[in-house]
């Protein structure tokens, strides 16, 4: 009886709209797709989201038009993928200028809740900028620096956006938490070798060390099939995403064919769909070719799991009651 009631509040906090004090949704800008799709899932109906770059232009190349500089300045809070783009560049020289009223955050922003970057160990061990949202560690670091953000701009909806983070930030834990057992129990020393820089986030999450790379750096052009043979044979696995250009896709192609080495399919960019699925169809693409390309099931999510829909129950919960106020307010 009592598991029927929570249920019922919960359906009821849901079909509630989402609305905030003033009436007003915040305005989320993203620099990129994906970060736009980490703001939408953690955030839902309670903020309205804009991405700058689209889909299938490199962003390393891409320059804000003035349109988007206006949009910019409507902003209330704008992610970046920590400040390395041409585009983010001329964001926070905008800021300095007095034409950007909201909070940009960049890779300090991040760093308070968690992020980190991991080291280019085929290239100087430098830090790689490229394909942090990549790791489900640092979007949910990235989702609460947003949190924050939204919060300092609308303390009266601390409550909503709060609310919303955790159910995100368990879900995200939750499916992290359980593929990293899975890879755990497989086997000790798994290695990869992957086609570009932004890959090394999709894998080495989970213990899977990247000992080197097809494409080396933005900078730097691609290695030969030949030269790459024999590190990919101590390799475990070939990381690679086949909406790559035709060139690097035709190398990771035969790397595998000539080294025996299996291949894992991700995607690294995308857009409207949710973060948490991608997390999902790229980390089980992983876990097949370490299997063999045999069929992986989506893992038991043990405990975990079920504190994060506990928790959705209480958040829904909460979020319902937080939502009456405000209206009633």
């Amino acid at each position: 009886m009592r598991v029927t009631i929570l249920l019922i509040l919960l359906l009821i906090s849901m079909t509630l709209p989402l609305t905030t004090a003033s009436e007003e949704k915040p305005v989320v800008v993203t620099s990129i797709t994906p970060l736009a799709s980490i703001v939408r899932e953690a955030f839902g109906d309670s903020v309205d989201v804009v991405y700058l770059i689209p889909l299938g232009i490199d962003p390393h190349e891409y320059q804000l038009t003035a349109q988007q500089v206006e949009m910019l300045g409507k902003a209330d809070v704008i992610v970046t993928t920590g400040g390395h783009l041409p585009a983010e560049q001329r964001m926070v020289e905008l800021q300095k200028e007095g034409l950007i009223r909201g909070k940009v955050l960049l890779i300090e922003d991040y760093k308070k809740f968690g992020f980190r970057y991991m080291k280019e160990h085929w290239y100087n061990e430098k830090n790689n900028p490229h394909g942090i949202w990549l790791d489900p560690y640092n979007a949910i670091a990235i989702a609460e620096a947003v949190k924050d953000a939204l919060i300092e701009q609308y303390p009266a909806n601390a409550n909503i956006y709060g609310a919303e983070f955790e159910k995100f930030r368990i879900k995200v834990e939750s499916i992290a938490d359980a593929y990293t057992k899975t890879v755990s129990d497989m086997s000790s020393r798994l290695k990869a070798v992957i086609q570009m820089p932004p890959d090394q986030y999709a894998v080495e999450w989970l213990g899977i060390k990247v000992i080197s790379s097809i494409k080396p750096e933005e900078e730097v052009p691609a290695e030969g099939v030949d030269d790459l043979l024999r590190t990919a044979k101590n390799a475990t696995l070939i990381v690679y995403s086949s909406s790559s250009s035709e060139q690097l896709k035709k190398a990771a192609l035969e790397l595998s064919a000539k080294s025996g080495r299996p291949l894992a399919d991700i995607t690294v960019f995308w857009k409207d769909r949710p973060y948490t699925e991608v997390l999902e169809e790229n980390t089980a693409n992983i876990i097949k070719a370490l299997s063999g390309n045999k069929v992986v099931e989506e893992p038991i999510r043990g405990n975990n799991w079920v504190a994060y829909v506990l928790a959705s129950l209480i958040v829904g919960i909460v979020l319902g009651t937080a939502i009456g106020f405000i209206i009633k307010e």
